[in-house]
């Protein structure tokens, strides 16, 4: 059974931190525009951007060793690094921004300040984090870090892991005190609540089946309501698919050209959960390891305080796996319907290539507790593992298309598939996702509503006062913006002292 349905401006699939972020907007720029969101689980952040789903680190580079990389005459390329954290602070300034409009409220229920270190064992990579460590702090970006190969200074910032450490191999420590610990999974709820209060009609429970192209240039989508089981149309001049791995399907049921040679490898990610209060208590900051070889980039080993609920948690992962779902939630079909006539080769070539990886997957599979406890016992050397409990978190699907690198290329990282015309945009991928969220939304505006954006700008660098000028050139704004979003979000004020 199925009737039409009215128009609407802006259809945002799925009601995760992408669509969150991309409605309040846009709500901002255009207050009068009607959106309407479908979600096919019961609430807001259920999937990718839940709490217990994601790393839940701020990704601003000052950990994570995988987006700096050494070349071959043995300098560091901190390109990646530099990108990545500027476009954390934009996410920062929005955040700011509506917390200070009094948007949202509370801000220490989804943002606390939290160290961010990195640590690495044997010369080779305490040589590797040395010279990371002056790449990157000679950089304003950076500021404040610091380096350590001291044990001494290591016990003082990260007791739990140094103590009952035997001392066979160099070990050595950059930290930043500026790092955030950020529920995902909070702060989609509460922009979700800001967006119901200002008309958005959010659809929980509803399920987008079918998606395509009207004779007038709408895009008409077909939406189930799982309870009552009847179908209606649904028109909007604008698509935003933000389902996190289900969006590769919507993309392909869509038949845009720019949808076609792309195929995705689910991912799924297992963490260690502290359940000992004393444990829990030994640290605090998120420390993020080297990854091992033949590793994907999102497996990278870390130990993270995390506050949930506002309680103080402890976790270690993650530990890769392996389920054909594209969800937490989906069907153990998704990757056998994914693949289709025109991205079969693609998805082939990707499968001759990633043997490694594959290999690696089915022996993070195959790991039991007491081979976990041992990984994790590199970390923290006397982990009991009658404290350590096992938590499943989020799905990811990692991009496969073909590129200058070849075809069938995994791709590490967050894609924004749009059509020519702007009038449909489907975001794919993995981390740094949440963390940029602000930056791939700001993109997704730019391509697909361009003759707006001239109109938009003041009201956009009201938003986010950086948009469009680099931080890293222009310290003083640097400073001004980190002590601006420091105070409103009411992260603990340590100086930040730039020369």
């Amino acid at each position: 059974m199925s009737n039409m349905e009215t128009n609407t401006d802006v259809i945002l699939i799925g009601a995760g931190i992408m669509s969150a972020t991309l409605g309040t907007i846009l709500k901002e720029l255009n207050p009068e525009w009607k959106i309407t969101v479908f979600e096919k689980l019961s609430n807001a952040g259920e999937e990718s951007s839940n709490e217990w789903n994601n790393a839940g680190t701020g990704h601003a580079a000052l950990c994570e060793l995988n987006y700096t990389v050494e070349k071959p005459d043995g300098s560091i390329d901190i390109s990646k690094a530099i990108k990545i954290n500027e476009q954390f602070q934009l996410s920062m300034q929005f955040w700011s921004y509506l917390v200070k409009s009094k948007r949202i409220h509370n801000p220490q229920d989804f943002i606390r300040q939290l160290p961010h270190m990195s640590l690495v064992f044997g010369e080779e990579n305490v040589a590797f984090l040395q010279k990371r460590f002056e790449a990157l702090s000679n950089n304003p970006l950076f500021k404040g870090m610091e380096f350590s190969d001291d044990p001494k200074t290591l016990m003082e910032w990260i007791p739990l892991i140094m103590q009952d450490r035997s001392w066979n191999e160099p070990i050595a420590a950059t930290k930043s005190d500026f790092g955030t610990d950020v529920n995902f999974g909070a702060l989609t709820r509460m922009l979700f609540e800001y967006l119901e209060n200002k008309d958005v009609k959010i659809n929980y429970n509803h399920s987008v089946n079918d998606i395509k192209r009207t004779n007038d240039g709408l895009w008409e989508l077909k939406v189930q309501n799982q309870f009552s089981g009847t179908v209606k149309r649904h028109t909007a001049k604008f698509v935003f698919i933000g389902g996190g791995g289900g969006s590769l399907h919507l993309l392909q049921k869509s038949g845009i050209p720019e949808g076609k040679h792309i195929g995705g490898f689910p991912v799924s990610g297992i963490f260690m959960v502290c359940n000992n209060p004393d444990v829990v208590e030994l640290h605090h900051a998120k420390v993020y390891g080297k990854a091992k070889v033949g590793a994907p980039p999102m497996s990278v080993p870390h130990l993270d305080t995390r506050y949930i609920d506002n309680k103080k948690s402890l976790l270690f992962g993650p530990f890769a796996g392996f389920s054909p779902k594209f969800l937490k939630t989906g069907s153990m079909f998704d990757l056998v319907t994914s693949v289709k006539p025109n991205n079969v080769l693609t998805m082939l070539a990707a499968g001759a290539k990633e043997l490694p990886l594959t290999k690696y997957l089915i022996q993070q599979v195959s790991l039991s507790k007491e081979q976990r406890m041992e990984e994790l016992r590199e970390f923290i050397p006397d982990a009991k593992t009658e404290d350590w409990d096992l938590v499943v978190a989020g799905q990811r699907v990692q991009v496969i298309k073909d590129t200058e690198a070849g075809k069938g290329t995994l791709q590490f990282g967050t894609e924004v598939i749009t059509a020519a015309d702007g009038s449909i945009a489907a975001l794919l991928g993995a981390s740094p996702g949440a963390s940029t969220a602000v930056h791939v939304m700001l993109e997704v505006i730019k391509k697909c509503f361009p003759q707006h954006l001239k109109a938009w700008e003041p009201k956009i660098k009201e938003m986010i006062t950086s948009y469009g000028v680099s931080l890293m050139e222009n310290p003083e704004l640097l400073h001004e913006m980190h002590a601006l979003t420091t105070q409103t979000l009411g992260l603990v004020e340590k100086e930040l002292v730039f020369n």
